[in-house]
């Protein structure tokens, strides 16, 4: 096919630069002889494994589900509420789940045991840890000796959570919201494994002192609570550097803007990137038309709370941190940049 000009004189469009991007990236790819650019069969129902209410993956699954199943990409598709990455992760290898939403560092880790590949880099995460305002907690450091709602165990929350507090030089110690290990050792956190919606409850009700959520933003039950509790954000991203350290280069600096939740500044923290996984038995003909939507209908796969903030990228859905693509989203790349 031959490239294609802007008229003289004019700087090339949005989606000329974003072509010669993909074109870049995805020069190092071994494709098929032809792409074929005609759909295939509809799969007969794809599920996608979300996360919690309230939280962006599983708005985003929901999203994504519909979008399937309204451009005839699958005869039925679904959203399934999960704990988040690692029981997603899991619903995936159990054929639980066709399609899964994962943080990459979760994927990464995984995938030293699990066999799965990626239709694309979906959207960053940004890693949220809320405190109340007059909790006298204004630095990662301060949160030893206090009891800390880490994520649900099932969650990419209680991975990345995990590698913070290490980075910040904190221990562990197992707890619960009922019952607080006291006192505890130096410069060690009582870990407690709450998700989202139970985490903010013990915040309100002061059985634990801060929460970890990884999400977009602004997340929505996050929101809720904060229009009617003080709450503060904390600075994570004096820790990049011990974090990516030690666990490798899955971690961004990232701004949480003013008043994305009311009454909180703008905060710097920690992002990671979401992926869109499936299993290897996915057709080619599935995994070409569902990257075609992440290409040509992104405006449909974003919560309108968070447009503006979150949102799919063309430059960046092939930075998949190691996951191999699936080959039909191979397809679909080249397809798009031509």
């Amino acid at each position: 096919m031959a490239e294609r000009r802007s008229p003289a004189g004019l700087p090339p469009t949005r989606r000329t630069v974003l072509r010669t991007g993909l074109a870049a990236g995805l020069a190092g790819l071994a494709l098929p002889a032809a792409a074929a650019c005609a759909p295939g069969p509809p799969a007969e129902a794809l599920r996608v494994a979300g996360g919690e209410q309230g939280g962006f993956y599983l708005e985003f699954a929901t999203l994504l589900a519909a979008s399937l199943q309204r451009h005839g990409v699958a005869r039925t598709a679904s959203a399934l509420e999960t704990g988040g990455s690692l029981d997603n992760l899991d619903r995936l290898a159990s054929g639980g789940a066709t399609l899964a939403i994962a943080l990459s560092d979760a994927a990464a880790d995984r995938l030293r045991t699990q066999r799965m590949l990626a239709l694309g880099k979906v959207y960053e995460n940004y890693l949220h840890c809320l405190v109340r305002a007059d909790s006298g907690i204004t630095v990662p450091a301060d949160l030893a000796g206090r009891t800390v709602a880490v994520g649900d165990p099932r969650s990419g929350t209680s991975l990345t959570a995990a590698r913070l507090l290490a980075a910040a030089g904190l221990a562990t110690a197992p707890s619960s919201a009922a019952h607080r290990p006291d006192p505890l050792p130096p410069r060690t956190v009582g870990a407690v494994g709450l998700g989202l919606n139970q985490g903010l409850a013990a915040l309100h009700d002061g059985a634990v002192e801060a929460l970890f959520w990884s999400g977009g933003v602004p997340t929505a039950a996050i929101t809720a609570f904060a229009g009617a509790t003080r709450v503060r954000l904390l600075d994570l991203s004096e820790l990049l550097p011990a974090l990516r350290s030690r666990f490798g280069a899955f971690y961004d600096r990232v701004l949480i803007r003013e008043d994305s939740y009311a009454g909180v500044p703008a905060t710097w923290t920690v992002g990671v990137a979401n992926l869109l996984l499936c299993r290897e038995d996915l057709s080619a003909d599935v995994a070409r038309a569902a990257v075609g939507l992440l290409l040509e209908h992104s405006a449909e796969l974003v919560p309108a709370a968070s447009r503006g903030v979150q949102y799919l990228s063309p430059e960046t859905l092939i930075s998949t941190a190691g996951v191999p693509l699936h080959p039909g989203a191979e397809d679909a790349y080249r397809i798009f940049h031509g």
